[in-house]
């Protein structure tokens, strides 16, 4: 009887490291603000050998959605739930910013009503790490990423901040310890985040499986890179947003990304054709885009880093990455031609607003219209390239898949491959259950089996897509616009007044979701001034 005990025992271990071992590590590598069409694998003409690198071995999704919006992406993507749920309706609060507007759905922190991914993981055995940019809250000490799961963090609690320089409010953080200002002269985000991230997965025990989230905060403003990136690119935007258009979408038809009946949308009517925009704008213009594909390109100079790292441990292999924007580009300060004066460029000093402006962020979106904020494809839809080698059918390696998904897919996508067990109950706290739907079938056979109803809304910009149809709106106005996207993935052809059985059948969808998932009510304060 002993001797069974024992070789009952002893199977139970192997049988346990067994899976262990065949876990796959988890990377999701997070950029800020760009647009869809800015990486070499989508049709831009930056330089992204790295990434190119993963989806020649991966695949690409062509339809897949974030929350259009910084801080509400990261809430929906690390917990699986909808940014509402979590009470990241808006925005976190921070420094003068307050949007808490006094109900759950905008309480202006990430609430307990959902798990990390990083928690999930680590009942599964995964040590868990963040490098970068957290943006989900800090003022309580609760809000921060130690105290949301991960073992170690590296990077900055703020939303936006200087690339070369942080210091005061907008400080680093290693664990939750502040850290001394950084050396202007030496010192750049892309890299930094990306270096302590790599120390930390050399850290970990070999075999051992690893979660980590590396979210950098380029190329968000302010327009911040390298010199030796910015000359690689100097004079090769000369030829205008205009141009580069065209160029992007004929690259994506090539490419496969787009058939050849995909027609550009028209340029933002707030943004003159290249051909009269004077001279001088035109060096200053080429300059800022040609500073913005630096951040680009820097990001993609340490993936390379990063993949490298993974070789060297033998990891890469059955290391699953996941490579994605968290909205469609930035229009932000909404200025033709960006924000500040040239001089700000560079300077370490200034975080402010000193952007590419709403003409090369058109240009980003191609071939789609609209952009961060908005709820039309050029807002909500990123690129994602998936790569793992030991996971990911052979058949599928360099294609593109047609199944869509959205950023709440990632949680049930973990839970699956990590075999952890997502709770119902977690610190004393009831956890709402998952949104999304597991993507592993999609890495198997390209396909999924349930094409899930995806819904959107902020800044009171409303969207659902359910098929191939897709509607959008403002909030309280309710015009809503109808567009079949198999035909018109542009969002060109309005088919609302043809087709109102099945505008009146999404809506009703929406304000169900809408009550459902705290998008209503909104609260005491308005968000007008936000918009």
């Amino acid at each position: 009887m002993k001797k069974l005990i024992i070789l009952t025992t002893s199977l139970l271990i192997l049988s346990f490291s067994a899976f262990s071992r065949n876990q796959p590590n988890i990377i999701v590598v997070l950029v800020d603000d760009m647009g869809y069409s800015d990486i070499g694998c989508y049709g831009g003409e930056i330089e992204t050998p790295n990434i190119d690198r993963l989806a020649k071995d991966g695949i690409r999704f062509r339809q897949f959605y974030n929350t259009a919006r910084c801080c509400p992406t990261r809430a929906s993507m690390l917990t699986g739930l909808f940014q509402h749920q979590m009470g990241i309706g808006l925005m976190t609060s921070e420094g003068r910013w307050d949007f808490d507007f006094g109900v759950d759905g905008y309480s202006g922190n990430l609430n307990r009503n959902g798990v990390t991914i990083a928690e999930v993981l680590k009942s599964a055995g995964y040590h868990t790490y963040m490098t970068g940019k957290w943006h989900l809250g800090s003022a309580d000490i609760d809000d921060r990423p130690n105290q949301r799961g991960f073992d170690r963090y590296y990077g900055c609690h703020r939303g936006a901040f200087s690339f070369f320089k942080l210091e005061g409010e907008k400080h680093l953080w290693l664990d939750n310890n502040p850290l001394p200002p950084t050396d202007s002269e030496t010192y750049y985000t892309t890299d930094a985040f990306t270096d302590k991230a790599i120390e930390f997965i050399v850290s970990n025990e070999p075999g051992e499986p690893f979660f980590l989230y590396l979210a950098h905060n380029a190329p968000h403003w302010p327009l911040h890179a390298k010199e030796q990136d910015i000359e690689k690119y100097v004079g090769n935007y000369s030829k205008g947003w205009d141009k580069i258009r065209e160029e992007r979408l004929q690259r994506q038809k090539e490419i496969g990304l787009f058939d050849e009946s995909v027609q550009l949308t028209e340029r933002d009517k707030r943004v003159r054709p290249w051909a009269e925009v004077d001279a001088k704008q035109k060096v200053h213009s080429d300059y800022r885009m040609a500073v913005y594909a630096a951040q680009v390109d820097c990001v993609d100079q340490n993936m390379g880093k990063l993949i490298e790292a993974l070789e060297k441990r033998g990891e890469l292999d059955n290391t699953l990455i996941l490579f994605l924007s968290d909205n469609g580009a930035s229009p932000e300060p909404f200025n033709e031609f960006g924000g500040q004066d040239m001089d700000q460029i560079n300077n370490p000093d200034n975080g402010g607003i000193v952007s590419y402006g709403l003409g090369w962020a058109n240009a980003s979106s191609t071939p789609f219209h609209s952009y961060k904020r908005n709820a039309e494809e050029g807002g909500i839809r990123t690129p994602l390239v998936v790569h793992w080698p030991k996971g990911i059918s052979k058949k599928l390696r360099g294609e593109w898949v047609d199944a869509t998904g959205h950023i709440v897919d990632f949680m049930p996508t973990f839970v699956e491959l990590s075999g952890a067990k997502y709770p119902t109950m977690h610190k004393s706290h009831s956890i709402l259950p998952m949104e999304g739907h597991s993507l592993v079938q999609v890495f198997k056979e390209g396909v999924k089996d349930h094409e899930h109803t995806m819904f959107f809304e902020h800044t009171n910009n409303c969207g659902i897509r359910s098929g191939d149809w897709k509607m959008v709106c403002r909030f309280g106005e309710w015009d809503w616009k109808l567009y079949d996207l198999k035909n018109d993935p542009v969002e060109t052809n309005d088919l609302a007044k043809q087709r109102p059985d099945v505008v009146a059948e999404l809506a009703a969808a929406w304000h169900s979701w809408s009550k459902r998932a705290k998008v209503t009510p909104k609260g005491t304060k308005t968000e007008n001034s936000y918009d």
